[in-house]
Parts: C-alpha cells; structure tokens; sequence
C-alpha cells in the first residue's frame, strides 16, 4: 500500500486557476471534492468541469463562490443552482462531441479527478461504472489523481488506465451513490412504458435515456425476443431482461453479443452484475454515441424524454424557460442514429403533464426554452395517452396529433391555439 498518499496530498496538487475534471455519476470522487473544499483558501479561480454531479459536492456552495467555478457540461441537481448563478455556467454540446473538446484544447484540462477500480495483477485499474467522458479527460488531463474504491465495479471496455499514468492515488473504500428508478416507476410511467414497448419489435436494439421512463419501458418488454442494447446508460431494468436472455444482442449488426454503454447508474445490484461481466462493454461516449456507430444497429429504438414540447414538434429537454435543468447530452447524437437505422425509431416519451398538472405539449416553449430536438428530427412521441408519429406531417397535422395524445383537459387550449396560430 505504499503507492497510496493521503486525500490531501493528493489535492495539493490542484493550483489557482486550473481547469479541473471531475468524474460524474456513481463515479463522483466527493471524497476529493470535500478536501477542495478544505483546502479552499488557498485556492482561486479554479473552473470545475463536469457532467451529471452526484452527492454533495461541497464546493457549489455560496461560500467557495471565489476559489471554485462551476462550468457544466451536463446539470445535474448537485450543481444546478450554482450554474444558474453568477458562480457557474453551462456548455451546451452533444455529449459525443465532449471529448473533442478536451483533446483539441477547446477546454484543456489541468487535472483530472476520478474514482477507480482496484490495479489488477498487471497494474491496471478501470474507470468503472463511468467510462463516458472521463477516458477522454485522463488521457489528455496533465495530472490525473484518483481515488481506489474496492466497491468500485472492474467494467470491461476503453476504460482500462495503468497506475503508471496516474499521479497520485488514494485508497478509500465506500459505498457508490446509488439511484433506484424503478422505486419511482408508478402506473402513469407504466402506461408511458406500455405505450412504448408496442413500438419495439423483437431483435431491436434499445437506447434508453435517464429517468423513470425509460426504467417502464423496460419493465414491459418482459415478452419480447432478441433485444440488443446499445446505449450512452444503463441501470437495473437490464438485469432482469440480461438474465432471462430477453436481451442478448445477436441480431444488433455491430459489436454483437455484448451489451454497450458508456456509464452505469443505479443500485447496488447493478453494480454487482456488471462486475467483470464480459457482456458489458463500458466504451468512451465517443464512440457510443457517435451517430454513424449509432445507425449500424439493426431497428435502433432510442427512447429519450422532455421538459415540454410544443405543437409543431420542437422539444425542449435541457431547461425550464431561461434556467437550466439539464443539458444536451445524448439525446440528439441517438435520435439521429436512430433515424438512420434500417427500421430505426427515434421515439420521445413524456408524461402529458408535471406532477404539478403543467402541460407539457405546449402551443409555445417557454421564453428561454432550449430546443434539443428540432421540428427537423422528430418522429414519434409518446405519452400515457398513446403515441403518434409526426415525421412528414406538416405543422397542422402535427398540432392535431399531439393534441390527440395530450391531457384531455389541455385538449380545448390546444385546439384553440393551433386555430389562432394556423387560422382553422
């Protein structure tokens, strides 16, 4: 254990204005983030880069706004009130192109943070439950540190990094961040789910994006054959379909056999399953979601959902008017693919209201509203009210089908405004 330094130590070499990675998701390396937070003071002007935070990322807080700088490349809840002041901000980018941004020095980066499996025999540790975007960073970060978690997953894949390459290491054994979307799944997002699942044919390869709803459709297609993944996440609604070979992806057209992701995030039984499981293959979100990669699966399914969406097709999915939820992500690189994909369905699927009662199939955007799907790239849409297809339909027909699948009492709204808009 010799290797090993203490958390401080490691930290210390973070200086005064360095761009700074962090690794996201299960991965979030809070134990660095909280000494940040202890070494503060001697700290300034440091950008703290990142996509999907979790835990409790000390140094977004109020207090450390004149050491730290949150620039987010995906927002999450951790750091989202802090992108939303005057002590950070967002990058709105594709997450297949995040890479490119590191390696052309468009965002060069000082340090890379990150949360490791433990070295194997040969020396060599693994980016575990997130690959994504952080292959990228340690292999162009100047100075990688990282933390060694025994109850970190070994993932096969791109994320392998020799100990040679990383400067400072850190053994600290603790529990992942775990979400359970399943727990939150309730009958409206099992509808959501059914309504989607009759849009899959068997041998259809599968992109789910993050939530509720894309964990029901998962719990309902329990009765289909043959299904492949190929997907920027997973999370436990896989296991069950992997372990009944629902999923098996012989019929994918690319990289068969092996179900692909870039990151992981759910519970403990997840992360246990894919613990050097040879049939997950955890790959940098380059490749996964680079479209032309995308399109070479055979009935690509992307399932992605929305903040809003309004009656000529534009989908708003990364803010609420002018403040920012979310980001990009992956959404577009997989509508894209999916549209290119012999047999291929982009499909967005949405609740036809907040839990709130706000519509979400809206005559407008919000001022402020970001379009992540355009009107250009849309295809179906889902919601527990049923699903239709906008693609070649013009702006009228796309009103009147929304409407058909919106909240019956948002229904004489619509109606309304699509007459006033179109002059009915």
């Amino acid at each position: 254990m010799s290797q090993y330094v203490s958390a401080e130590e490691a930290v210390s070499l973070i200086q005064t204005g360095n761009r700074l990675f962090s690794h996201g998701s299960a991965c979030t390396p809070n134990l660095f983030i909280d000494e940040l937070a202890r070494q503060a003071p001697r700290l300034r002007d440091v950008e703290f880069v990142s996509i999907t935070q979790q835990g409790n990322v000390e140094i977004t807080k109020p207090q450390y706004k004149d050491s730290f700088y949150i620039n987010s490349l995906f927002v999450s809840t951790p750091v989202r009130e802090a992108v939303n002041s005057e002590r950070g901000d967002f990058v709105p980018v594709f997450l297949s192109e995040i890479p490119t941004l590191f390696k052309k020095d468009i965002l060069p980066l000082d340090v890379a943070m990150v949360t490791v499996s433990p070295p194997d025999q040969h020396g060599y540790c693994t980016l575990g439950t997130s690959v994504d975007v952080a292959r990228s960073a340690v292999d162009t970060a100047k100075t990688v540190i990282a933390q060694v978690n025994p109850r970190m997953p070994r993932t096969h894949g791109d994320g392998m990094i020799h100990i040679s390459k990383i400067d400072k290491l850190v053994w600290h054994e603790e529990e992942l961040l775990t979400v359970d979307y399943g727990a939150k799944v309730g009958e409206e997002e099992l509808q959501i789910g059914r309504n989607v699942a009759e849009l899959i044919d068997d041998r259809s390869t599968l992109q789910m994006g993050i939530g509720t709803i894309p964990d029901a459709v998962l719990k309902c297609l329990h009765n289909h054959k043959d299904l492949g993944i190929h997907t920027e996440m997973i999370s436990d609604g896989i296991v069950d379909l992997v372990a009944k070979d629902i999923v098996n992806n012989k019929y994918k057209g690319t990289h068969s056999n092996r179900t692909i992701t870039s990151f992981a995030f759910g519970t403990r039984k997840l992360y246990d399953y894919i613990n050097d499981n040879p049939a997950f293959s955890f790959m940098d979100v380059e490749h996964v979601n680079y479209p032309i990669n995308i399109m070479k699966n055979k009935k690509m399914v992307a399932i992605n959902s929305a903040i809003e969406i309004d009656l000529t097709g534009q989908v708003c999915a990364d803010s609420i008017g002018t403040f920012q939820f979310s980001g990009i992500g992956g959404q577009m690189d997989f509508m894209r693919g999916a549209a290119l994909s012999e047999g291929g369905k982009p499909i967005i699927a949405i609740s036809s209201r907040t839990k709130k009662g706000v519509p979400r199939i809206v005559p407008f955007l919000k001022p402020g509203a970001g379009v992540v799907t355009t009107r250009g790239h849309i295809h179906w849409v889902v919601t527990e009210f049923g699903a239709v297809n906008l693609y070649g339909k013009s702006l009228k027909q796309r009103a009147k089908a929304l409407i058909s699948i919106s909240h019956p009492d948002d229904r004489e709204m619509l109606e309304k405004a699509t007459c006033e808009r179109f002059k009915c």
